[in-house]
């Protein structure tokens, strides 16, 4: 399926329908065989799109520049859609995108119930107050883990390194960016969440994060492993651990953007499980447990938006034990990798005619 305006993520409700984010378009609903596709009604009207914003309008500093100095495209929009663990019972959706008020923006988590083809009943789960500048680095990562909690990534919303405040965004507690949450269904905190002080945003389960939007658990042990986003480089695949802090921007496998030296803070950081030597932009991973690739079985995919990259990594346990490029020679900006109830395997492009394609085993 193509002329899609670059699909950010797919939840599926059948083998061969799905609910699609569009990040610069709708929330649809597509079957992938017939390739019919019917927008979704009733999204928040407070929704910003991925917009060209004319630089000469906003305070210097607050904006990177692109090639010509005046004009860039930025990463706002719809981000990740999941259905509930008990969908065909309640109808209910959860989605990811950026909320905007007052021309400032922020990650915002709200459920929904799907009726027919319009959401009703809006929850808001998650708002990562303040509200501030920028359209890059939201984060909009989801998964629920096999304990029925959702799990969020939070960017910290800086693009320029040297923006960094003396206590960086990541490891202020206080702040709400530049974190993972961990919630209840209906927005409400666990009670087993760890325990970051009385003036920790709540529902705070890991800190650390620049900019972090693949999430997927291991289907062997319900285990939870996310990409992370580095500057230089820096790019990683870690483990969610409760109450780990990964480091950012203290540590990184990377280096720094207009010469930005990070203070020297002791901590206990949590190291990846894998970096990558050059920048591969890292985004919606998923273990393969499908049949089409017998070899591949229970190898996480990792898609990636620099040059089309696009990985399968061999573990044994928490240890990497290969790790391999696939499609050098048919390169697209990947931004997602999941599978249908059966195993089929699909992969997102984060394109102007984005689209969805299915990787087949034609030797099969």
């Amino acid at each position: 399926m193509d002329d899609l305006r670059r699909p950010w993520s797919m939840a599926f409700i059948s083998d061969n329908e799905a609910l699609l984010a569009e990040k610069d378009g709708e929330l649809l609903k597509v079957n992938l065989q017939t390739k019919e596709r019917q927008i979704i009604q009733g999204f928040p009207s407070d929704l910003a799109d991925s917009l060209l914003i004319d630089l000469s309008k906003y305070p210097k500093g607050t904006y990177p520049n692109d090639s010509d100095g005046m004009k860039l495209k930025y990463n706002a929009g719809i981000f990740e859609v999941l259905i509930d663990p008990e969908f065909k019972l309640n109808n209910k959706v959860y989605i990811s995108y950026v909320s905007e008020k007052d021309k400032k923006y922020a990650t915002k988590v709200i459920s929904a119930i799907l009726n027919g083809n319009k959401l009703t009943n809006i929850e808001t789960i998650l708002l990562a107050v303040p509200y501030t500048d920028g359209l890059f680095h939201f984060g909009g990562g989801m998964i629920i883990g096999d304990d029925g909690k959702l799990y969020v990534t939070v960017g910290e919303r800086l693009f320029g390194d040297s923006l960094q405040p003396s206590l960086p965004i990541a490891q202020d507690v206080k702040r709400g960016h530049g974190k993972i949450y961990r919630l209840n269904l209906d927005g409400t905190i666990p009670s087993d969440n760890p325990d970051f002080g009385s003036d920790a945003p709540s529902g705070l389960f890991a800190t650390g994060i620049r900019a972090a939007q693949g999430l997927t658990k291991d289907p062997r042990n319900g285990q939870i492993w996310f990409s992370e986003h580095g500057t230089k480089q820096g790019d990683e695949l870690n483990i969610l651990k409760r109450g780990a802090n990964y480091g950012w921007p203290i540590k990184s496998t990377g280096g720094y953007r207009g010469g930005y030296e990070p203070p020297k803070l002791e901590g206990d950081y949590t190291d990846p499980k894998w970096s990558w030597f050059k920048t591969i932009a890292p985004t919606g991973l998923t273990f393969y447990n499908g049949e089409d690739f017998p070899s591949w079985k229970n190898n996480l995919i990792i898609p990636g938006l620099s040059r089309g990259n696009f990985w399968r990594i061999e573990l044994e346990g928490e240890a990497i034990k290969s790790v391999e490029e696939l499609f050098i020679d048919d390169r697209h900006r990947t931004r997602k990798a999941v599978q249908s109830p059966t195993g089929k395997l699909y992969i997102l492009t984060d394109e102007n005619d984005g689209k969805i394609i299915q990787i087949v085993n034609e030797a099969k």
